[in-house]
């Protein structure tokens, strides 16, 4: 597409998104998936290229075509092909084919997400993506951190919610149970309850009390029933783990690594970032920007909720000293009152997990989260607490199995140091950049309730 008008003959393969006929000429736009504008193909009907090809050269049609690049006088496009050869590859799709030339709403398109990567928002959506999975190992390979592969099979709940698959190789038809009546785990393939992973960060911080900078970047689960356009049962997640770094190196760390994801896009999807612009969400180019360009403010919970408090009236979900913050409220506070991104810190300990960090007022933990504007927060994280006494401590007030962390609490026992990280849902980033309203939109393979059919 880039490529200057020339003599020398070349081979094009993709699939044909439209098809126009004239009375001597047909034109075929195909597309192999690179980019947003697919090839158009010129073939004169007088020709060697049979009718008959020309016929089966329908919409969808997988073709591969030969010719020479020309000087292109339509509008948005500096080359076409002046093809001198025509083969149709495969099947010739049925006249069924559901993606004609027309705006598909993205509900039907989730009913065939097996054919949506040929529409432009998902072919968009694909290459934005794989950009952003680049960019996220070029942010921490610049940095020297090393990339750790976290088991996807656990025997401990990270976060201590209990909303996690389970794994088994059990005889659900026939389950053994031990003299109290409950399941018998012994014969299981681990011999005890296993479970999908809801996070790799447990897992993640023995490599960082090892090896300095350390990041995870796969999978995770969780099997909560909701049915709303922010879950997901499977979704990424990226967890940076870094040693002798308390909390304000962890807020720096997630600064820059927001800027610096949201700028490679911006430079290397151009092209499909200019459609989600035009087609989904007006002005969204402007805002990722904004962000890059705009330092980020800090605030503690205490003072974020004193402001919120003097706005109550807005608010459908009204906020006091103790409560989860909303979405309105994130919102309120990045939009109206920061204007821009803002890293709300010291939350409440009761709020949080058992592994974040303790302040001194035995009131609110090391925690941050990382609020931006149109989306509220796009990243939460935490100093670790490195104290053996304090974590089991907190390990017992949550009635959490102490047996089940005892690796965990032996970090604390050999070499402790102060530690931070935090995660970032990765479709949750996709979607904010993309300005997609639904998360099953920016994962290949949705898998939501009662959805596994793809």
């Amino acid at each position: 597409m880039q490529s200057d008008p020339s003599d020398q003959a070349i081979t094009a393969q993709g699939w044909v998104k439209t098809k126009r006929d004239s009375k001597n000429v047909c034109f075929l736009e195909v597309s192999d998936g690179s980019s947003m504008k697919g090839l158009q193909i010129i073939i004169d009907k007088s020709s060697d290229i049979s009718e008959e090809s020309l016929a089966l050269a329908a919409t969808g049609a997988a073709v591969s075509c030969e010719g020479i690049l020309v000087d292109s006088p339509a509008k948005g496009q500096k080359v076409e092909m002046q093809a001198t050869a025509l083969t149709i590859v495969g099947t010739v799709p049925a006249e069924d084919y559901p993606l004609q030339k027309k705006r598909h709403s993205f509900e039907f398109l989730r009913e065939i997400a097996h054919l949506r990567p040929r529409t432009n928002t998902f072919g968009a959506v694909a290459r934005v993506r794989n950009a952003m999975s680049t960019a996220i190992h070029g942010f921490f390979q610049e940095r020297g951190f090393l990339y750790v592969h976290t088991p996807i099979i656990t025997g401990s709940d990270t976060e201590g919610a209990g909303q996690m698959f389970q794994v088994t190789t059990l005889d659900l038809d026939n389950i053994p149970k031990t003299e109290e009546g409950k399941t018998d785990y012994s014969g299981d393939f681990f011999g005890k309850q296993t479970h999908m992973t809801v996070s790799g960060q447990l897992q993640v911080e023995n490599y960082c009390c090892a090896l300095g900078d350390v990041y995870t970047f796969g999978p995770t689960f969780r099997a909560e029933n909701s049915n709303t356009t922010r879950h997901l049962a499977e979704f990424w997640m990226i967890e940076p783990e870094m040693a002798f770094c308390e909390l304000e190196g962890n807020m720096e760390l997630a600064e820059d690594f927001i800027k610096y994801i949201l700028n490679y896009v911006l430079e290397h999807c151009s092209e499909d970032m200019d459609f989600f612009n035009q087609w989904v969400l007006k002005g969204v180019k402007d805002t990722l920007q904004s962000v890059v360009d705009t330092p980020f403010k800090h605030m503690t919970y205490t003072d974020a909720v004193a402001e919120l408090e003097k706005v109550n009236d807005k608010f459908d979900f009204k906020v006091s000293w103790g409560c989860d913050l909303q979405t309105e409220h994130e919102r309120y506070l990045t939009e109206e009152l920061c204007q821009g991104p803002v890293i709300v810190t010291d939350y409440p300990k009761e709020i949080k997990a058992f592994y974040m960090k303790m302040n001194e007022d035995g009131k609110t933990v090391r925690a941050m989260d990382v609020l931006v504007p149109r989306l509220g927060e796009i990243i939460g994280g935490s100093q670790r607490e490195e104290d053996f006494d304090k974590l089991k401590a907190r390990i017992d007030e949550m009635g959490m199995d102490e047996s089940e962390y005892w690796w965990y609490l032996d970090l604390r026992r050999f070499g402790t140091v102060p530690h931070s990280g935090f995660g970032l849902g990765f479709e949750r980033l996709i979607q904010y950049v993309t300005g997609l309203g639904n998360i099953r939109d920016v994962i290949p393979f949705p898998r939501t309730v009662k959805t596994i059919d793809f």
